[in-house]
């Protein structure tokens, strides 16, 4: 057992100092420069006439009333803060229970 100890440790010897030498890696480039603000550019459809109101968290822009002359005001929100806008209406809760008869008694 001892001789095949001996063996494996001047093994792993020899390979140790049959290494090259390592040389450092050169530094990194610099990240390249971003234009403009760090929000992304989203464009939402909106009509002229509409009044929106902004509500900003921490500088961005969170969600967004609209309420179009004579209608009824919706939001719009975004949810995971990747710029992708959903629109909620004040009451809505986001559960849609189907609501079709199963069975008619007469």
């Amino acid at each position: 057992m001892r001789p095949v100890a001996v063996f494996v440790l001047m093994c792993a010897a020899a390979a140790a100092s049959a290494q090259a030498k390592l040389e450092p890696l050169p530094e990194p480039l610099p990240p390249p420069e971003i234009a403009g603000p760090d929000e992304p550019a989203v464009r939402i459809p909106v009509q002229e006439k509409d009044k929106v109101e902004e509500v900003r968290e921490g500088g961005r822009i969170v969600m967004l009333k609209v309420t179009p002359p004579g209608g009824k005001s919706y939001y719009l929100v975004d949810t995971t803060g990747s710029g992708n806008w959903m629109r909620r209406d004040p009451l809505d809760d986001g559960v849609r229970v189907p609501m079709w008869p199963i069975y008619i008694f007469e």
